[in-house]
């Protein structure tokens, strides 16, 4: 007796078929699982035994081999319980085998033969699309399932029971209906008008939501730097229904997705400044997706900057670069999507009161020195826009004007980023592409400045010691300055607050290998 059911197993966040092959023959009773299962995978049989008993349908006493095909691909997660028992319902009679043919399913089963959630169930669906299957997956991940396509056939049973009086025609399973999550009363409360001054800080939030590029704020504890980062997102655009997907399917990869429900909003990860190497980036012996990868088309933001690892923090700059996240094995590698705006705070030194007028650091004189030195020159290097944040004052905090709201400033940056899908859509074909990754090889043409603003350039070059990052830096931060102001041309005006921005938080020439290891410094 011989039976087959489709599922997948994951490859970052790509579905790859994988069949699951049911054989009951002859000789001593057992139950094996071959094809490189995982802890999880291989305690299905329990699972599955407790789940067809439930229903009544005992074991044969025959030599059970479930072998997951391909062998050599390592199979991980709970969502094989579901294709086993499918199978073995195949190959003992309880269902036809060619009711199966059609259809992919994942799911977990408990003891009751219920049908518990698992993660993956949109990549999972959108799989099953692209091979030209429906799918099978619980009740709970129906709505998630449903966003891959309209037109597919989607069964989304909450109990084994319900599989099987389908399929017989005495149960008609109905088609779950995508569903979108609400905006929460905690996202539509924050506004940047709540925010009492820190104009300067206010403009470079903006200039960074335009042209997507990565900021840093500096300044002493209190100033508004966590405030500001986490308005950023009112002032973005929502998510494109393409970018909404991808993103929904990190989540769904993640356990993240609430209900099924996907949501316009653009993620926005703040991870404390503990997290090792493997929660930011993503890995561990079971690799999953980081905070990097789960703020894909979102915000990263990052309090105390020079507390996070020296390590952690170097592990972001091939995804700044590149844009994606790969994790290498020994038997695979694994990518995943990481177009992210790095957003940044940090005080100035260990005490937080290094610029302060009349403060004398009892650290000593190069206490600041002594913490911006666990900052690498070339993270730094990736960021387009560096600024102070100073305190705010009494003044600023008893002034009842209202500042602009997130909706006005919203509104400049949707026209800025239209000029740019506009532009890069003729020139690259991707409409998604934004100035601050763009090639450097556009740079010339997209952001050539005028004669006066050549002049300032080179008088800056000598002057600042720009690199070549720095250069290339500047003409992007002043190609989206140009944008917010209607311009098709790049002005010198653009060209010198856009140099204003590179900042002076850079690790001290100075500082020894031991200064930049310091991890507590003496009171």
């Amino acid at each position: 007796m011989y039976a087959e059911v489709k599922t997948v197993a994951f490859i970052g966040i790509q579905a790859k078929e994988v069949t699951v092959q049911v054989q009951l023959a002859s000789g001593l009773p057992a139950f094996n699982i071959v094809g490189l299962p995982d802890k999880a995978v291989a305690e299905s049989r329990e699972r599955v035994r407790a789940a067809l008993n439930a229903l009544g349908l005992g074991l044969p006493p025959k030599r059970i081999t479930i072998n997951l095909a391909p062998a050599d691909l390592p199979k991980i997660g709970s969502h094989y319980d579901l294709p086993i028992a499918l199978g073995l319902m195949a190959a003992i009679g309880a269902i036809t085998p060619e009711q199966l043919i059609p259809y992919l399913a994942i799911g977990e089963l408990a003891l009751d033969a219920g049908l518990s959630p698992v993660v993956g169930a949109l990549p999972a669906a959108i799989g099953a699309n692209r091979l030209g299957l429906g799918i099978i997956c619980p009740k709970a991940c129906g709505p998630e399932a449903a966003w891959a396509s309209s037109e597919m056939s989607i069964l989304a049973p909450g109990h084994l029971l319900e599989v099987v009086n389908h399929f017989k025609g005495t149960q008609t399973l109905t088609a779950p209906v995508p569903t979108l999550a609400k905006e929460t009363q905690s996202q539509t409360a924050l506004d940047i008008a709540d925010i009492k001054g820190q104009e300067g800080a206010k403009r470079a939030l903006e200039i960074a939501a335009a042209g997507g590029h990565n900021l840093l704020m500096t300044g002493p504890p209190g100033a508004g730097k966590s405030m500001l980062a986490a308005r950023l997102p009112s002032i973005l655009p929502t998510l494109t229904p393409e970018e909404m997907l991808e993103v929904s399917m990190i989540q769904s990869l993640a356990g993240e997705l609430m209900g099924g429900e996907l949501s316009k909003a653009r993620p926005f990860r703040a991870p404390h400044h503990s997290a090792t190497m493997a929660a930011l980036v993503g890995g561990g012996s079971k690799p999953r997706p980081g905070e990097v990868a789960l703020a894909h088309q979102g915000v990263l933001f990052l309090d105390e900057l020079p507390e996070f690892s020296a390590q952690v923090l170097d592990s972001l700059r091939q995804p700044l670069e590149s844009g994606e996240t790969a994790i290498a094995r020994a038997n695979h590698r694994i990518t995943y999507p990481s177009k992210i705006q790095l957003i940044a705070a940090m005080n100035p030194c260990r005490c937080g009161k290094a610029f302060e007028p009349g403060y004398a650091c009892a650290r000593g004189a190069n206490c600041a020195e002594r913490y911006q030195a666990r900052l690498s020159g070339p993270l730094l290097d990736r960021i387009d826009l560096q600024i102070e944040v100073p305190a705010v004052t009494a003044l600023d905090l008893l002034d009842e004007t209202t500042g602009e709201t997130s909706a006005d400033i919203a509104g400049r940056v949707a026209k800025a980023r239209a000029q740019q899908k506009a532009r890069y859509q003729t020139l690259l074909d991707d409409p998604t592409e934004l100035n601050a990754t763009c090639p450097a090889t556009l740079l010339n043409e997209i952001a050539a400045p005028t004669e006066a603003g050549k002049a300032l350039l080179k008088d800056a070059a000598s002057k600042l010691n720009l690199s070549a990052r720095g250069f290339h830096k500047a003409l992007r931060v002043a190609r989206t300055l140009a944008d917010l102001d209607g311009s098709k041309g790049v002005e010198r005006a653009h060209l010198a607050e856009a140099l204003s921005y590179r900042g002076h938080t850079k690790p001290a020439p100075t500082a020894t290998r031991e200064a930049e290891n310091v991890t507590n410094f003496p009171a």
